[in-house]
């Protein structure tokens, strides 16, 4: 990492988070509205719009507007959301994937689109917000504090993405936007294009709209296994040539009669993520090598006159998607104000990987892993100190290794709300009740590892030798070049017939799960704020089916498992406005979070190359949780607002993965004898998770003349504390929990100019907890993203036209993942810079 600008960048936000008495000069309150039309100062109309709906919400919340979003060079709602306070973002090959609400694991987040929750398309929990583009919203609400109307699963957070309504603009509207760019490592293309059209009247109205994002990029990567000595035992090669594209269509249709009916409407949504995968890599196992000749391995550098050399050469595919239909209808009746939903919700994840995979091939190296990040390996013939191209070495044996898994989701809801105003206790009250019932069926197989696919029998890898250099920043110290991987994949499929998935019935994941939840609560009025105060009950039943089993004795055992059970969840809010500027707010939640669908299969994945066998756990508890939110809230001008608060959840039942050893026969004849890692997920014992979160928005023209007037700045900073038990005694952290998390982001905007600078870092996280004796983390990250925009000063027939570039990792970040300490990584990974260059017409 670079550390004087990490350093230069906390000196930014640290200037930032002070600087807040400055900006606060002007105090007045002025008129604030729900829907800003973009006019001249389009990021600071947007942060006003984002700060009054914020102000208004009767919880703890967050909110990004979608020009925000607009002008920030995000690729998903990933990037968008890390820039809030208290959330950061994980990523997979430099793109951003998971979100951790508040240093949560990615679980404890629910998700919903226009109120509507879904199910996570991985594990079906987890969202994946590589697959939700940023043009399909309107806005983002973080909400941070749980209400009883949200569900009882968003134990960190509640994520809302508003879609566009077809009367948000009068009349025919037209956005479209079409951008070009460029990877860095590898120089492969980078492609945007969005566009959404939308027209009403004062009845009907129609929205459509369409994405795709693709990007082809190079991935340097280097791994590691370490001895408990700290001696390296293997090191990994590789180099990754992706192509990810991610996809999002859908619309609405709105009927809006008058009268008791307020509208009707029907919508749909359909997002994807795509990865098109080549991998070509190459294992040095030192240790074996060493240990077949009565050697070892020692210091950070030497020669060994023997190592074993395994090769990979893959091309292969991850897709994740979900679709999202609902139709709706709000409507009067008699006091009360009813509004009815019914969604169905398929999702669906899925990994294929055909790699050849050689084995035992056999050459002499000279290692140096002094310098960690760009490890060297050179390759000498076995036992002498004479040069071997990389592709000479000869391999005892090649086999077949097929590596998938699969998981679809399809479910249904009803969902069911009403309110009516009325007087409690001699206050003005707004009490609402509803009821949601959704049933899931999930259906797939877990990860799978086949090596039982032959090759023809003519087959030669020479003959996809490409001869060209891995490009890489990185030391290519082995001289590695690219095959033709994805011609490779298709006469290895020709010849054979096509890749079969051999699926064994203690590989299958079968799950049923029924959810009925019911809730009340009111909102209260009095002199200087209000409280939100109410409960959730949540009941569900579920069963999750597995093989048939037959005992020695001839017995035949169904281990299917069903179980339901209850949980009551109340909450409360309290929210003072302690003048006309300032709020204090207090809130009391409760929640839940269930096993993902992968734990809690009543099946296991047999992975016979790594001697491991991972299986689920049908009897798993759902962690619960308890805890509460102080929020003080500074709305000291126009567009800004100085924000500090803080949180404490108590989780019971946290649910980790303990790993054991277990006679390899138990799942293959072959094995028997040999130690293999059985893990499995239980239940431990309690954990908690709490947080301090500071946030400032400023705006220069509330103390500078023109045309310094066009400056802002925002910056978030939050520090995080997480920790749980488990069975064994041992104390790690939570999953996800950084302790340092901040933002610092600098923009100008005027006489139709719009620029942004900015700045994340999160510290070092834990990545998971598979093993409760060396834990992996990632290590500290940083990012600098920049964006400008012009919106040129004519229009054509009332279009009007805006050019764009954006750059993200302007410092060349890699990404390190280590075990137990930095010393020791396992993972580093390389992506170079990313530009893109568009233009935009609104009309």
């Amino acid at each position: 990492m670079n550390q004087s600008f990490r350093t230069s960048g906390l000196l930014l936000g640290t200037a930032i988070l002070t600087a807040a008495p400055a900006f606060a000069q002007q105090t007045e309150a002025e008129s604030r509205q729900q829907t800003v039309i973009v006019t001249a100062t389009p990021i600071r109309d947007s942060q006003q719009a984002a700060i009054e709906a914020k102000r208004q919400a009767p919880n703890v919340v967050d909110i990004i507007s979608a020009d925000t979003i607009g002008r920030f060079p995000d690729q998903n709602l990933a990037d968008s959301l890390g820039r809030l306070p208290g959330l950061a973002i994980e990523r997979g090959q430099g793109q951003a994937r998971y979100v951790n609400f508040r240093g949560a694991p990615f679980r404890y987040t629910a998700i919903a689109f226009d109120g509507i929750d879904v199910p996570g398309a991985q594990n079906g929990r987890i969202p994946r917000f590589d697959s939700f583009p940023s043009v399909i919203t309107s806005a983002v609400e973080a909400n941070k504090a749980i209400t009883p109307d949200m569900p009882g699963e968003a134990v960190s957070g509640f994520i809302n993405v508003k879609t566009f309504s077809p009367f948000d603009a009068e009349g025919f509207s037209a956005s479209l936007e079409a951008g070009y760019g460029e990877q860095e490592l590898g120089g492969g293309p980078v492609n945007k294009y969005n566009g959404r059209l939308s027209w009403s009247n004062d009845q009907f109205g129609w929205v459509v709209f369409g994405s795709n994002n693709r990007r082809v990029q190079n991935t340097d990567n280097r791994e590691f296994d370490w001895s408990p000595e700290g001696e390296i035992n293997e090191l990994d090669f590789r180099s990754y040539f992706v192509e990810r594209e991610d996809n999002a269509y859908g619309g609405k249709l709105e009927f809006r009669p008058g009268g008791a009916v307020e509208r009707v409407f029907a919508s749909t949504l359909f997002t994807e993520f795509i990865d098109n995968e080549e991998r070509n890599q190459y294992v040095f196992d030192l240790a074996g090598g060493a240990e077949a000749i009565g050697s070892a391995v020692s210091g950070e550098s030497g020669y060994l006159p023997l190592v074993f050399v395994n090769r990979l050469l893959e091309y292969g595919r991850y897709d994740n998607s979900t679709w999202t239909s609902t139709l709706g209808a709000d409507f009067n009746a008699g006091d009360w104000m009813v509004e009815a939903r019914a969604n169905y919700t398929e999702t669906e994840d899925n990994l294929f990987l055909p790699i050849p995979y050689s084995l035992f091939g056999q050459a002499a190296a000279a290692y140096d892993v002094s310098n960690v990040e760009d490890p060297e390996v050179y390759v000498y013939a076995p036992f002498t100190m004479t040069e071997m191209d990389i592709n000479q070495v000869s391999y005892a044996a090649s086999i077949g290794l097929v590596v998938a898994t699969k998981l679809d989701n399809e479910a249904m809801k009803f969902k069911l709300d009403a309110e009516r105003d009325l007087q409690l206790f001699g206050r003005d009250t707004v009490v609402k009740l509803g009821g949601q019932w959704d049933t899931r069926e999930a259906t797939g197989f877990a990860l799978v590892q086949d090596t039982s696919v032959g090759f023809p029998d003519d087959f030669d890898f020479a003959d996809y030798m490409t001869g060209v250099e891995w490009y890489s920043d990185f030391n290519n110290t082995i001289g590695a070049t690219y095959y033709q991987n994805e011609k490779l994949r298709a006469d290895w499929a020709s010849g054979i017939g096509g890749f079969p998935v051999n699926v064994t019935d203690d590989q299958k994941i079968s799950i049923e799960e029924d959810i009925l939840a019911l809730y009340t609560m009111a909102t209260t009025e009095f002199d200087g704020g209000n409280f939100v105060f109410g409960a959730r009950v949540e009941a569900t039943d579920y069963t999750s089916a597995g093989p048939d089993v037959t005992t020695p004795g001839g017995d035949l055992i169904d281990v299917d498992h069903s179980d339901d059970y209850v949980n009551f969840l109340p909450s409360a809010h309290l929210n003072l406005d302690l003048n006309e500027d300032m709020k204090l707010r207090f809130s009391a939640s409760t929640g839940l979070s269930r096993p993902t669908y992968n734990e809690m299969r009543a099946s296991v994945a047999v992975d016979v190359p790594g001697q491991a066998v991972t299986g689920g756990n049908p009897r798993l508890d759902a962690e619960t949780t308890w805890g509460g939110d102080v929020s003080f809230e500074w709305y000291y001008a126009p567009a800004s607002i100085f924000s500090a608060g803080a949180f404490y959840r108590h989780v019971d039942d946290v649910i980790y993965a303990f790993s054991t050893d277990i006679d390899g026969g138990l799942y293959l004849d072959s094995a028997a004898g040999e130690d293999w890692t059985y893990t499995g997920y239980v239940n431990g014992k309690s954990g908690h998770l709490s947080g301090l979160e500071l946030n400032f928005i400023g705006q220069a023209a509330d103390l500078l003349p023109e045309p310094f007037d066009g400056l802002g700045v925002s910056g978030n900073l939050t520090l995080l504390d997480s920790e749980f038990e488990t069975n064994e005694g041992t104390t790690f952290s939570l999953p996800g929990t950084s302790d340092l998390i901040w933002n610092a982001s600098v923009y100008y905007e005027k006489f139709g100019l719009s620029a942004r600078l900015n700045y994340q870092y999160r510290d070092a996280w834990l990545s998971t907890t598979e093993n409760d004796g060396f834990a992996e983390y990632w290590d500290e990250q940083q990012r600098v993203d920049a964006s400008i925009r012009y919106n040129l000063p004519w229009d054509v027939q009332g279009a009007r036209f805006t050019v764009f570039a954006n750059a993200n990792n302007l410092t060349d970040e890699n990404d390190v993942r280590y075990e137990g300490t930095i010393a020791t990584p396992n993972q580093i990974e390389g992506y170079g810079r990313r530009w893109l260059l568009g233009v935009r017409v609104d009309y």
